[in-house]
């Protein structure tokens, strides 16, 4: 052809083998993004046949990344992230730490160096925020207390992985690289230099990204152009990622979801996430290509106990060392499990260390072939370890008594303090979740002096709870003995404020088996799910787009009633 389709070829290619392969996984009872990881090997360089360009797939899967990082800085505000800090910031530190020591023992009895040893077990210790977060979407969690653990835990170990991919250089000679040497002040030079950019970045996003993109997309919003709206958004997104990465050294990932994380203050935010919604599928299934392709499948034959190796650090080290964490922080059983589930894999940080590390002379070819083997084969098999959650609660809980002991140990939020009057606690409201809608409608049961307690799965909220006097109990309402202590059996209404519909059912029962005349509230935010808990009999369910609906058509004929009493009374 007369000119250079390069690009249009690899998309067509990647995406084209992606449907077809997604398709049949699917079909099979798999994950889709199987099929793409599939897809990826099919169209690399380490089999035969067409080959696609490298170079331009991890780009396209760079801006995947991007829009991916900014639509759950969309669903997720500061003050979500600084909720969990209390956990997720101490818990991703002490993990990264077991991880890669888990992987330089490894590393170290292959006969490696200590570079080499530390580069790989970093490697290992980061999980991919894009496979975690399209796990948490598809099982409607990300906005629950454990999908917001999770989502906290991983931007920790983001923000640790931009400090090490800045550090590695200036230290590679000190660990055997080929980098020049760097003197002792030079270094703590460069590191202030690091905490500065990120700081400032930070501060920028902060100070004059919370005020000016909002402002923007307003301005954007009153022209009433569809497609000007959506570019603004991509633009923004893609922007402030490129512009993060160039000015700042943080990563696109981080810059995209901060630029997301300031958007969210406009009233605009759900159509911006809905907007850039099949753009950041289209560009995230480039990314499962993209790590297809750079995988070698000869190393499954030369290094089989390797692999196996470095896949049980993966998926066998990382979760347990994650659940023990979570226990040890006093959070239920399946908070440990989903938090564990959601690091059972590695990512694009991974890659991003490793090809670092071959380029300074650290990692040999072998380590970044072995990562690349655990990344594939991890990501692949993460869905079948969430989907194994519920099971292994039940059959935990069912045979371990250290489990049960863990979850009923002293635990002085787990139970409703003595201080409280019983008197209190007959016809009261049990509210399960003070999340956004929670916490509204506590202040109107509290304007209208209604007694209520409070079941929550975020030790912070409790706390804050019962600093205001406020009877709240901290845990799963799934589990009978929360609902026990919130003196179920004396309510007069159960009200689950929840987004995650998942433990629903399991809740009314409890609650019906120990108050047999309870009424139930429910919400959803899914018709089908609606429909479903109602046929069921689960009690009163809202949807919210419904009762948005409602308000609005109640408002609108209310206007109009006024309106047309004002006419007739005007008629001579």
């Amino acid at each position: 052809m007369p000119h250079n389709i390069s690009l249009i070829t690899t998309i067509a290619a990647a995406l084209g083998l992606a449907m077809v392969l997604g398709f049949i996984t699917s079909r099979l009872r798999m994950p889709p993004l199987v099929g793409y990881l599939l897809a990826g090997i099919v169209i690399g360089p380490a089999t035969p046949g067409f080959v696609a360009d490298v170079a331009l797939t991890t780009q396209l899967a760079e801006i995947g990344v991007m829009l991916l990082m900014f639509g759950v800085g969309l669903h997720f505000s500061l003050d979500d992230l600084l909720a969990v800090r209390r956990i997720a910031v101490p818990g991703a530190i002490v993990q990264i730490a077991v991880a890669t020591v888990l992987g330089m023992v490894a590393a170290t009895f292959w006969g490696w160096d200590i570079g080499a040893a530390l580069v790989f077990g970093l490697a290992l210790s980061v999980a991919s925020t894009v496979v975690l977060l399209r796990a948490l979407e598809t099982r409607g969690v990300l906005e629950s207390i454990n999908g917001r653990i999770a989502v906290g835990w991983l931007i920790v170990e983001d923000l640790v992985m931009v400090l090490v991919l800045v550090l590695l250089p200036p230290l590679a000679s000190l660990l055997g690289g080929k980098a020049d040497i760097v003197s002792g002040g030079s270094l703590w030079i460069t590191l202030g230099i690091t905490f500065a950019k990120v700081a400032a970045f930070i501060a920028l996003m902060l100070v004059v990204g919370r005020r000016v993109f909002p402002r923007v997309l307003w301005l954007v919003a009153r022209t009433g152009s569809r497609e000007l709206f959506t570019l603004c958004v991509i633009a923004v997104a893609v922007g402030v990622a490129y512009g993060s990465a160039v000015l700042f050294d943080v990563s696109f990932a981080l810059g995209a979801f901060f630029a997301g994380m300031m958007m969210r203050e406009s009233e605009f935010s759900h159509r911006a996430a809905d907007e850039s919604l099949p753009l950041r599928d289209a560009f995230s299934v480039l990314f499962f290509v993209s790590v297809g392709m750079l995988f070698d499948p000869q190393v499954l034959i030369e290094q089989p106990i390797k692999v196996l190796v470095v896949v049980a650090i993966i998926m066998v080290g990382k979760t347990l060392a994650a659940i023990a964490l979570v226990l040890a922080f006093r959070y239920p059983l399946n908070t440990a499990l989903t938090v564990g589930a959601s690091l059972a894999q590695i990512g694009e940080f991974s890659f991003i260390l490793a090809g670092l590390g071959v380029a300074l002379g650290l990692l040999p070819i072998e380590g970044q072939s072995l990562i690349l083997a655990g990344a594939l084969i991890s990501i692949a098999l993460n869905s079948f370890i969430f989907t194994a959650i519920e099971p292994a609660q039940i059959w935990i809980r069912t045979r371990s008594r250290l489990a049960r002991r863990l979850e009923q140990r002293d635990d002085p939020l787990a139970e409703l303090p003595m201080s409280v009057d019983q008197s209190f606690l007959a016809g009261q409201v049990v509210l399960v979740g003070y999340g956004r809608v929670g916490r509204r409608i506590a202040q109107a049961l509290s304007e209208r002096n209604i007694p209520y307690v409070v079941t929550e799965q975020n030790r912070e909220f409790v706390e804050q709870l019962r600093a205001r006097n406020i009877p709240a109990v901290y845990g799963d309402a799934s589990d009978p003995a929360v609902l026990i202590q919130a003196h179920i059996a004396g309510a007069s209404m159960l009200v689950i404020a929840t987004p995650d519909t998942f433990h629903v059912r399991k809740m009314v029962e409890i609650a019906r088996t120990l108050n047999p005349a309870i009424e139930t509230v429910l919400r959803t935010h899914n018709e089908e799910e609606a429909e479903l808990l109602q046929k069921e009999g689960m009690g009163k369910v809202f949807m919210g787009e419904h009762e948005l609906a409602t308000g609005m058509t109640r408002h609108i004929l209310a206007r109009m009633r006024e309106e047309t009493h004002s006419e007739q009374r005007e008629r001579p």
